[in-house]
């Protein structure tokens, strides 16, 4: 596997950086339509980029100093669904202010019976006429405070497995009956936070369901499947964003002054990251654009514990001052992280489930038996 990025003559990422150039400060909308915030989506959302060549755009975003517009669920959860199997009334509609950040979305999943064991759920969606009513409860769901829309999953027949009977919803936020209430964190952060929401004789139109009734459920893995390679993604320690190990070797290997213990354990901690970074370009040079698969899990499930450990040593080498909320390089980025990684090795699919994924689909070991 090659690692190192095309390179600078690359006539790709001489094309890439020529348009940089001409649209020196790019609009979400232009950059959407350039195909450069989902270079792996088809066209015309996207451009079926390649692997280098979506190493390429995101370098050139990086040189350019250009963000992408920031929807996280909807763009890495929700609309690869869209894309799959909504209809193209639906991906009109829907995708392309996803895409542009003008509209965000949540995933309405979790129950409070429901977590890990996500096919238990029993929020009902109960067709009438041209319409579903929902009844039920969700639980965990990140921006559903903030969120135009969602997409919702809910039991549309009784009977049969578990795993039958599923549907798969977009569903309005703002649709009468549904009651949004925050949960409170130690983080204290308002953006980004988690939410109970409630569903009292909700109407969802028909015309929302994703794909066919009671076949949501196939849907709902591969979203998953989504949000744990979204989740998995970039350096960044929380989830793809914010420090990662590098910037903390960085910082001490300035400060100086560690011993031979603190020195060693903030190379291993390098060490670790490295192997993240390389296990990151194989699964993009490998099928993860193209289907998500276990391997996403794998990912998962090696950099939030690795994430939880960098925080934590953070805050062991700040010292006394590890205890305030300072305002240094090594101050509110590495607090915040340190109250936050608790929910990296949960959200997204816990540590135990994600193991069992990697057990079951890339060691082919047998599943849990169920006890008579």
């Amino acid at each position: 596997m090659e690692i190192d990025l095309p390179a600078e003559d690359d006539p790709r990422r001489i094309e890439v950086r020529a348009w940089f150039t001409a649209h020196a400060h790019p609009s979400p909308r232009e950059l959407v339509e350039a195909g450069y915030v989902v270079p792996h989506w088809p066209r015309p959302y996207g451009l079926d980029a390649d692997p280098a060549m979506q190493l390429i755009i995101e370098d050139e975003l990086r040189r350019a100093g250009v963000s992408k517009p920031v929807n996280p669920i909807g763009i890495g959860h929700c609309g690869p669904i869209l894309v799959a199997l909504a209809s193209e009334e639906q991906k009109v509609r829907y995708l392309w202010p996803m895409l542009s950040g003008e509209e965000l979305w949540c995933q309405l999943f979790s129950e409070p019976g429901a977590g890990s064991d996500l096919a238990s759920l029993t929020t009902r969606a109960v067709r009438d006429g041209d319409v579903y009513i929902v009844n039920g409860q969700k639980i965990w769901t990140s921006l559903a405070h903030v969120a135009k829309f969602g997409i919702l999953i809910a039991r549309t027949r009784t009977g049969g497995t578990k795993h039958t009977g599923i549907s798969y919803f977009i569903i309005a936020m703002d649709s009468p009956g549904i009651e949004i209430r925050p949960i409170r964190s130690m983080t204290g952060e308002g953006g980004f936070g988690f939410n109970e929401v409630f569903f009292t004789d909700v109407r969802v139109p028909a015309e929302n369901l994703i794909g066919e009734e009671n076949l949501g459920w196939g849907m709902a893995k591969t979203t998953l499947a989504n949000e744990r390679v979204s989740l998995s993604t970039g350096g960044g320690l929380q989830w793809g964003f914010g420090p990662s190990a590098r910037d903390l070797v960085a910082f001490f290997a300035d400060r100086g002054g560690l011993d031979d213990v603190h020195r060693q354990e903030v190379v291993d901690a390098y060490i670790d990251g490295e192997i993240l970074r390389y296990h990151r370009m194989r699964m993009i040079s490998a099928a993860v654009n193209k289907k998500p698969g276990p391997d996403a899990s794998l990912r998962k499930a090696l950099a939030d514990p690795h994430g939880r450990r960098v925080f934590t040593l953070a805050k062991d080498l700040m010292g006394a001052h590890g205890m305030l909320d300072t305002n240094g390089r090594l101050g509110s980025e590495w607090d915040h992280g340190f109250l936050f990684s608790p929910a990296l090795t949960i959200g997204g699919g816990t540590s135990e489930v994600l193991r069992n994924i990697i057990a079951e689909r890339l060691l082919g070991l047998p599943h849990d038996q169920v006890a008579n």
